[in-house]
């Protein structure tokens, strides 16, 4: 059943504060109809446009100037990857959320997607059916697209990069430019005393972006192990450790159940699975999962720092990068309280600074960085100098 399209009536935060404003750009009418009720039920978020193709939506993005598009992988005069660079263009504050049903071809173009600027991506239901029954996938939609709104509303708020890092081996005291853990104090913690034995990665929104950052500057360069939990869909994970073997010095994939680890791999936990490592006779094995949910996530990057943790002990480097919500958290005090080491993205280089705003302002770090400074500071770590 359609539902009926209305213009978005005018809405007024409850604290008198700036609504997220939201433009939706999609060729099925169903689809514009249940995301923009859906998003207007949430009591931050106006829907203030709406587009059927990339062409209409270049006029609306230059009239409104949304905070955040949802916008269509697959439409009819321009696709939604044609319009990308086109609408970033006409408002660079905007944040763009990629959307589509999920098939190889629509994560590869989703992926290509991120490298040019949009800033997340929202696996569509198959059918209408499933749409309108799919609570996860509304859930997602609702999540991203406040946590990237908040995002654009405090962005403006942040003077400097929020770089904190100790020297040798002693505690700086710093602050958070705003954002949602506005100005919390950051305390560094000392660095482990041991080089790691293995590297893990923990990331969300904005993460495939930082991600090849990362591995662009350590590719090749460290002999641990690296692990990378990275919140995506089945099938995106596949496609993601592709493009992450293509960087030289990289030798990525998505980790399979009982795979032996090995120095100088990586290992990315697939979709709908949680990836942890468990220990044997003759060394380290991954294991996955399908354990209920943690932080509403599967991967969960928790479980793979709290596994981490009981096969390596202290010599754990964990490095917690752009994401919305608090996974890794937990995983992380656990690192610290062994001993470990904990780098964390700063604020200013963060798509959303939820999951390393997280670590960083619970006195778990002993860095916090731009992620253009995150991948020599691994190098450094790993090869047994400092941080």
């Amino acid at each position: 059943m359609a539902v009926a399209e209305k213009p978005a009536a005018v809405a007024v935060g409850n604290d008198n504060t700036a609504m997220i404003k939201v433009m939706v750009v999609d060729d099925s009418a169903v689809i514009r109809g249940l995301v923009k009720r859906w998003l207007q039920e949430d009591p931050e978020i106006e829907v203030v446009a709406w587009a059927t193709d990339g062409e209409a939506a270049q006029i609306k993005m230059a009239e409104h100037k949304p905070d955040v598009v949802v916008l269509d992988i697959e439409m009819p005069k321009m696709d939604g990857l044609t319009a990308l660079p086109k609408l970033l263009k006409l408002s660079p504050r905007s944040k763009i959320v990629m959307s589509s049903t999920l098939t190889t071809r629509n994560a590869d173009i989703a992926l290509k997607a991120l490298a040019l600027g949009a800033s997340d991506y929202l696996a569509k239901p198959t059918t209408s059916g499933d749409l309108h029954s799919a609570d996860g996938f509304r859930r997602d939609l609702v999540d991203k697209v406040r946590a990237l709104g908040r995002s654009v509303r405090t962005r403006g708020n942040i003077a400097s990069r929020t770089v904190a890092k100790s020297q040798n081996g002693g505690v700086v005291h710093t602050r958070s430019q705003g954002g949602p853990y506005g100005s919390a104090p950051i305390a560094l913690r000392k660095p482990g005393k041991l080089s790691p034995n293995i590297i893990c990665v923990g990331s969300s929104t904005g993460g495939p972006q930082a991600l090849f950052k990362l591995f662009g500057a350590i590719g090749g360069k460290v002999k641990q192990p690296i692990l990378i939990t990275q919140h995506m869909p089945a099938t995106f994970t596949t496609i993601l450790a592709q493009h992450l073997d293509r960087i030289d010095g990289v030798d990525c994939v998505e980790a399979t159940d009982k795979m032996e680890i090995q120095d100088g791999h990586v290992y990315l936990a697939p979709g709908d699975y949680h990836m942890v490592v468990e220990s044997n006779p003759t060394g380290k094995i991954l294991r996955l999962n399908q354990d209920a949910q943690e932080n509403f996530c599967r991967p969960s990057v928790d479980p793979m720092l709290r596994s981490a943790v009981a096969a390596y002990g202290e010599r754990v480097l964990t490095v917690v990068l752009t994401g919305m919500g608090h996974d890794g958290l937990s995983g992380s005090q656990g690192v610290a309280e062994r001993g470990g080491t904990i780098i964390a993205q700063d604020e200013g280089s963060s798509v959303v600074w939820g999951m390393p705003g997280a670590v960083a302002t619970g006195g778990l770090c002993s860095a916090v960085l731009p992620i253009d400074d995150i991948g020599s500071s691994v190098i450094r770590f790993a090869r047994g100098g400092g941080l």
